[in-house]
């Protein structure tokens, strides 16, 4: 097997998802920054590179693998996981956060001001995923399937130059503005610290802004390193 060491977060994650457990551990964002070497990665944190390069090779090798075959999926099949799994999911989780962020400012607020950030934060995060998500259901999805089919039945299709890379490069830009805003939700909680003395709704809200941001990672990490560079892929294949 390659070095570790060497690899970027995003090809450890793809060639093993259960590695995404001890990125998520150490903080280590292997969607938007997935490019980084784990060496790097490790030096911008100040971790400890072999510590966590055994680590890695202990949950590689101590667990059977059981992911879904990304790598083997055309596109509408990612679409439809995408969709099922992540955009599903984000849909019903932002407004119920939203809620439970909503109480504890209002109540909790000035005992723990940080927590009025959170909730004006994660506004911010609901209104921008909204958008986004509309945007890759009715913009660039249809697009990437339409070619995807094109492509399969060798069908006539006007394809611009930016008819997929035009959409693709706002929505990695959008997804790196998200995983800033949620990085920063981190910061502000101390990594989802519950304070002693917190209700049972400040309690909830740290736990669901955990998943969350854990959940967008993935979802990211599928369309950045999967889904988009496929539609790409395809795109060239197709014009040429």
């Amino acid at each position: 097997m390659t070095n570790i060491a060497t690899q970027t977060l995003a090809s450890i994650v793809t060639l093993n998802s259960q590695t995404a457990t001890v990125l998520e551990k150490y903080n280590l964002d292997f969607c938007c920054k997935g490019k980084r070497t784990l060496t790097e990665a490790c030096a911008e944190k100040g971790l400890l590179l072999e510590e966590i390069s055994l680590e890695l090779e202990q949950q590689i090798n101590g667990r059977p693998e059981s992911k879904m075959p990304f790598t083997e999926m055309n596109c509408e099949q990612m679409i439809s996981y995408i969709l099922i799994h992540h955009h599903f999911y984000v849909k019903q989780a932002m407004p119920m956060i939203a809620y439970h962020l909503e109480k504890i400012a209002a109540k909790h607020g000035e005992r723990f001001p940080y927590m009025v950030e959170v909730k004006e934060i994660f506004t911010e995060i609901q209104q921008e995923m909204t958008s986004h998500m509309q945007k890759e259901e009715m913009i660039l999805f249809p697009r990437i399937k339409q070619l995807e089919t094109a492509l399969n039945n060798e069908a006539g299709l006007l394809v611009s130059e930016n008819f997929i890379s035009g959409p693709v490069e706002v929505m990695m830009n959008e997804h790196d503005h998200a995983g800033d805003l949620l990085y920063r939700i981190r910061e502000l909680t101390n990594n989802y610290e519950i304070p002693e003395s917190a209700c049972t709704t400040f309690r909830l809200a740290l736990a669901e802004l955990k998943e969350f941001e854990e959940d967008l990672h993935k979802h990211v990490h599928l369309e950045n390193n999967h889904l988009f560079p496929k539609a790409l892929e395809a795109r060239e294949e197709f014009v040429s």
